[in-house]
């Protein structure tokens, strides 16, 4: 029985060398888990870089074994979700542990980032750590966004062309994006495809490779010490110092520290599972179409912040909020190691940085709750069934009449007021007709503009006149908006155009 062993051990030793001979990767990773690292890094507070790797790892298995179901298609997206739900044992609970994993790990990866600013971790010479670390948490949020459209329902189409409205707002380029996002003008067939590809090969490989970079420098550079108060980073001390504290008090990664990330990463997985199994699978809603706009688009949980900054906003400051804000706090986010890279680590020692964290949480997370139940206009009574005020409809005509009707079943009044009910994203209604023309409504209405999307595809031609001859009907007590290059005794823009008298005949 011993030689028996002996041979098996033998064999077993032979088989390393071979395979490390050619592979030279064994002794490399052994190195790597076993690095010494401070003592006092042995923290629960250390452990959420390895709790995000393994969702990571996770959304990359669960996302292989989708994919062989999934269809790419726009005919067929929604309908092989519904095949994954229903028709393939344990589909349902699969794309359960996907869409819960991503939201876990725009949590863990959060709250990873917000713990390296407050401890300092982000200081020399660990600025380029930092960075790759911003660059994963935005391609995490990519991943979640893409990710939503995959389910190609309602909440992925409306989600979609906000997410469009948004990058059409960026100078000089940004139809060029949006032809690029969307694969022409409008959501077509092409779009799922590019957004497949996306959430598929392109984000996921740049997060690998991100994923890769940053622990190699956090395995170069070693892991942050515990910051002390007083403890200065200098650029010239530093290193030494590191060095010094880690030959006084150094400990193998694995198994000393390592078993703390690996409880905790055991713990965060066995929560999304536990999620998945009791609150499933996230949609898919209605079928995507456009024509359908009496819907309440809801993003996932990690955009609900995004929607109602969106609801709550003046319309004169959502570029502001959408565009220029992001740019602007990503850009101080890079820069921050370059700037701030010496100095006091201990948070007790930096209360504005602190204080910043605070203000920050506690503002998504109060947006986040109210977008949990904010509709798209803030004022909540808009989403209520209020009929047309009856002095609206005193003397109209049937046809008239009739555009009240679109007006109301089209749920206009969600974004617009009428009589001083309704919504506030939109101008008031009540006297439309004085301030633009019916050209300039009709096109409005049709091909959108501004915060208005586009209602073309979900107006028969009758409904549009209808709604035409009742908007041109709203101009209080002033004068109805006319043409200023058509013959200006046209005042009534509800009736055509009458041909000018031909010139008198010249003898």
């Amino acid at each position: 029985m011993a030689s028996l062993k002996q041979r098996a051990i033998a064999a077993g030793l032979k088989s390393y060398e071979w395979l490390e001979r050619r592979l030279g990767l064994i002794r490399p990773l052994t190195a790597a888990a076993t690095h010494p690292t401070p003592a006092n890094n042995a923290s629960w507070w250390y452990v959420f870089g390895s709790a995000a790797t393994v969702l990571l790892l996770l959304q990359v298995v669960t996302g292989i074994l989708l994919a062989l179901v999934y269809s790419p298609s726009a005919n067929e997206a929604w309908t092989s979700l519904g095949i994954l739900n229903h028709n393939i044992p344990l589909g349902w609970y699969l794309r359960a542990l996907h869409g819960w994993g991503s939201d876990f790990m725009i949590a863990i990866v959060l709250i990873h980032v917000v713990q390296v600013f407050l401890f300092g971790a982000y200081k020399f010479p660990r600025e380029l750590t930092w960075i790759f670390g911003v660059g994963l948490l935005l391609l995490t949020l990519g991943m979640a966004f893409t990710g939503q459209v995959m389910r190609f329902d309602q909440d992925a189409y409306w989600g979609l062309g906000i997410g469009a409205s948004i990058m059409s707002r960026v100078p000089f380029i940004g139809a060029p994006l949006v032809h690029l996002l969307l694969g022409g003008p409008i959501i077509g067939g092409a779009t799922l495809s590019r957004f497949f590809t996306l959430h598929v090969f392109v984000i996921p490989g740049l997060l690998l490779a991100f994923a890769f970079v940053h622990i190699f420098m956090t395995l170069k550079h070693g892991v942050s010490d515990w910051p002390m108060p007083g403890r200065l980073v200098r650029r010239s001390t530093y290193e030494r110092e590191y060095h010094e504290l880690t030959a006084k008090t150094g400990i193998p990664f694995v198994p000393d520290a390592a078993w703390k990330d690996a409880v905790f990463a055991a713990a965060i997985v066995f929560a999304v599972m536990a999620c998945a199994f009791y609150f499933g699978p996230f949609g898919p809603t209605g079928t995507p179409d456009p024509t359908i706009i009496q819907s309440v688009p809801k993003p996932d949980f990690a955009f609900l912040w995004i929607y109602a900054v969106l609801a709550f906003l003046p319309a004169n400051l959502e570029t502001a909020a959408v565009l220029i804000a992001p740019v602007l706090i990503i850009a101080a986010m890079l820069a921050l190691p370059l700037v701030a890279g010496e100095g006091e680590r201990h948070w007790a020692r930096r209360p504005v940085a602190v204080l910043m964290v605070s203000v920050i949480a506690l503002t998504l997370a109060i947006f986040t709750h109210l977008g949990a139940y904010t509709p798209w206009s803030p004022i909540m009574e808009a989403w209520t069934a209020d009929p047309i005020p009856p002095k609206y409809l005193e003397g109209r005509t049937p046809l008239e009449r009739q555009g009240a009707l679109v007006l109301q079943d089209k749920q206009c009044r969600n974004c617009h007021s009428l009589a001083g009910a309704g919504g506030q994203r939109g101008p008031a209604l009540d006297a439309i007709a004085s301030r633009m023309t019916q050209d300039q409504i009709i096109r409005q209405v049709l091909q959108g503009g501004g915060n208005m999307p586009a209602y073309g595809n979900a107006l028969s031609p009758s409904e549009t006149k209808a709604l035409m001859r009742f908007l041109m009907t709203l101009h209080g007590d002033l004068a109805p908006a006319v043409d200023a290059s058509r013959d200006l005794t046209h005042v009534d823009p509800t009736q055509p155009p009458q041909p000018a008298a031909p010139a008198p005949k010249t003898q």
